[in-house]
């Protein structure tokens, strides 16, 4: 019988895929092949009232969370994610691909504030 997380049963939250686009370079100048693609995934999301760290000696609050989606070889550490209320997430680090099983991915996502 093979193990099966209650955090992989239980993806339920949509959230918006955002990878980058591809961009080359000519001459100098840098030129975009097609737009940045969105795809709909649905995830397991573990928001833990975010993380407290020290920047510039002032304490602060980033909010993070743990994110658990179904294998996806094309989720990397490029990507964002959005939430349906419009915050967007960073990817912190690689995904896991725990026991190289290709089943399902963990990862930690952190938001992002501010001018994009």
């Amino acid at each position: 019988m093979i193990y099966i997380p209650k955090a992989k049963k239980q993806m339920r939250t949509p959230v918006t895929l955002m990878k980058p686009a591809e961009t080359k370079r000519y001459n100098g100048v840098t030129y975009h092949e097609g737009n940045a693609r969105l795809d709909v995934i649905f995830v397991n999301w573990k928001s833990f009232g975010g993380t407290e760290t020290v920047v510039n000696g002032i304490p602060t609050i980033e909010d993070t969370a743990q994110v658990t989606t179904r294998y996806r070889p094309d989720i990397k550490s490029d990507c964002r994610l959005q939430l349906s209320d419009g915050r967007i997430y960073e990817i912190v680090g690689e995904p896991e691909n725990p026991d190289m099983a290709n089943r399902y991915l963990i990862f930690k996502v952190k938001r992002l504030k501010g001018g994009l």
